[in-house]
């Protein structure tokens, strides 16, 4: 029986009537008919492709714990949380977690947990970020900021940040809350500085980067490193773990900056511009400003200060024939070098050919 299922008419009635009648709930733009689907609740939590991943048991064993995890007696919180987490995305992270214990000779069902867990943490991030961006598409569908409202965002996300604190808890390491309460709270720093570089053309390229180990790669390196603390690996093998998801996750984001610029809506699954509207100086624009003439760079400039995505065409023509694109995929390169070269660490295994596979995937993708 589904979640809906699971509410009986009563029930249903007497919550609907009781969130209406709040003066908080009234602000709240709520889509009524996410309480009466089952699409929401009953969509698989894994993306379509894991049919040919070779990961594919594994990742179904934490899609599982998370099916778990999620439930809660408030139906909002559930119907949110399915809606997010059933978009699928990559699952890198926990991805991370698993390869890494497996190729240190970790087997233990903690390492299900703790993959789940970062997902959860990774999820609220993402529930957050789109309600301070004011994003509206994200996998390729609506955000819930924007089907549900911004206030039950949230607190949602507020849950999958405490629901994982829960879960880390009970893996009974203090090795894993150190790691985590460390990551969550670095992340935390990343989204004000991020917030403070908004609409600024002055930042400067190791700010930029700055932002990117703290808000996106932190959590990478995070997710590494608990394979490593799962596996009582040796300080010198965690931290050379560590240094390889630190590297991946900023080699993503630089990939992920580019495709912003490159890409198209449908296969990124979220508005192609996107940076640009929100003023967000990211590593293409930086380099194409440096490259440029007066007048671009003043066309540049001006888009970051005041949020211009009318200018998008003309600004994509300066960052292609600057070649800031390409400069932004070698720095991120660069990156995935650094993070093949932590591997020497780990012992030859299908789990370290996956890891440096991954590294090539990251880069080289074009969504």
């Amino acid at each position: 029986m589904s979640g809906c299922q699971a509410l009986s008419r009563t029930g249903r009635a007497k919550q609907q009537r009781d969130w209406r009648s709040s003066s908080t709930w009234a602000s709240i733009p709520i889509i009524w008919h996410c309480l009466e689907t089952h699409a929401i609740v009953t969509a698989p939590l894994s993306p379509a492709s894991a049919v040919t991943d070779p990961m594919a048991a594994d990742m179904q064993r934490v899609d599982d714990v998370i099916g778990q995890r999620l439930a809660s007696e408030v139906a909002l919180i559930n119907q949110i949380s399915h809606y997010i987490v059933s978009a699928g995305g990559k699952r890198i992270r926990p991805r991370l977690v698993l390869l890494f214990a497996e190729a240190l000779g970790f087997l233990g069902q903690e390492r299900y947990e703790l993959a789940a867990t970062v997902e959860f943490i990774h999820t609220a991030t993402l529930l957050h970020d789109d309600v301070v961006d004011e994003s509206s598409l994200r996998r390729g569908r609506q955000t819930a900021n924007a089907l549900f409202g911004n206030a039950a965002s949230v607190l949602v996300g507020d849950f999958l940040y405490s629901r994982a604190f829960q879960m880390m808890v009970g893996v009974n390491r203090m090795r894993v809350l150190e790691v985590l309460a460390d990551a969550t709270n670095v992340i935390a720093e990343g989204e004000v500085l991020q917030l403070i570089n908004m609409h600024d053309p002055d930042l400067a390229v190791d700010d930029y980067l700055r932002v990117i180990r703290y808000k996106t790669a932190k959590l990478f390196e995070a997710s590494a490193r608990l394979g490593a603390v799962l596996a009582d690996a040796t300080q010198p093998v965690e931290e050379a773990c560590a240094d390889y998801g630190r590297s991946l996750g900023t080699a993503f984001q630089l990939v992920d900056d580019l495709l912003d610029y490159e890409g198209d809506t449908h296969a990124l699954g979220k508005n192609v511009g996107d940076d640009l509207r929100e003023g967000k100086p990211t590593l293409p624009l930086l380099v194409a400003m440096s490259r440029s003439t007066d007048d671009e760079r003043s066309l540049i400039r001006h888009a970051i200060e005041h949020g211009e995505p009318d200018r998008l065409d003309d600004i994509l023509a300066i960052v292609r024939r600057t070649g800031a694109l390409e400069a932004t995929r070698d720095a991120a390169r660069a990156e995935a070098d650094k993070a093949r070269n932590a591997l020497s660490a780990l012992p030859d295994s299908s789990a370290r050919k996956a890891l440096l596979e991954l590294c090539a995937r990251s880069v080289e993708r074009s969504s």
